[in-house]
C-alpha cells in the first residue's frame, strides 16, 4: 500500500480573505488553518470533537474543525475567532466575555465565542434546542437555551455562569 500524502488544491475563504493551500487530503480544517495559516485561535483540545475548543463558523454554521476534512470545504467561507473583531473594534461577544469575566485559562475561549455567534443566530432564527418548550413559538433566549446550545463546549476552568452571563448580554443586546 502506498503511503505517498496526496495533495490536493483546496480554495477557502477565510476570514473574508481567499485562500488557496496545497493540502494533504488528511487534513483535517483545524491542522488546515493553524499549520498551513498560522491562525492559532482556535485550539486543538480534544482533536475527536467532544470538546468544542476548535469550533468555527462554516458558511455561518458552527462545526468542530477537528473532525472536518479541508478537502472537504473546498470554495466554502470559514470564520475563526481571528476573522470576528480585532483590538479597537471587538465583536459583541467577545465584548461581553471580557466584561463577563466569561474565561479564565481562556484556552475554551475562541471556541466557546465561534460557538456563541452562531447560537445566538440560531435563536434569532427561531431553531428550537432539545429543551425549547413550545415549537410553535420563537424559543426563549434563556439560561436553559444558553446551556443546552453551548453544551458541546466545555471549559475545564468552569466558568459557566459568567459564559452564560456574557451570551445572555450579548444576545440581548443584538
Amino acid at each position: 500500500m502506498d503511503s505517498t500524502p496526496q495533495l490536493q488544491q483546496v480554495q477557502l475563504t477565510i476570514n473574508g480573505r481567499v485562500q488557496r493551500l496545497s493540502v494533504d487530503t488528511r487534513t483535517s480544517l483545524l491542522d488546515a488553518l493553524r499549520e498551513n495559516l498560522g491562525l492559532t485561535g482556535s485550539k486543538k483540545g480534544c482533536d475527536h470533537g467532544q470538546c468544542g475548543a476548535c469550533t468555527v463558523l462554516l458558511d455561518g454554521r458552527r462545526i468542530n474543525a477537528c473532525l472536518s476534512l479541508a478537502v472537504m470545504h473546498d470554495g466554502q467561507e470559514v470564520t475563526t475567532i481571528e476573522g470576528l473583531g480585532q483590538p479597537g473594534n471587538l465583536h459583541p461577544l467577545q465584548r461581553a466575555f471580557l466584561s463577563h469575566d466569561g474565561f479564565q485559562c481562556g484556552y475554551c475561549t475562541p471556541g466557546q465565542i465561534c460557538s456563541a455567534v452562531a447560537m445566538v443566530e440560531e435563536v434569532r432564527q427561531g431553531m428550537p434546542s432539545h429543551v425549547t418548550q413550545d415549537l410553535q413559538q420563537a424559543p426563549a433566549f434563556s439560561d436553559e437555551e444558553i446551556r443546552e446550545r453551548m453544551s458541546g463546549n466545555l471549559c475545564r476552568c468552569s466558568a459557566y455562569p459568567n459564559i452564560v452571563a456574557a451570551i445572555r448580554d450579548a444576545g440581548d443586546m443584538r
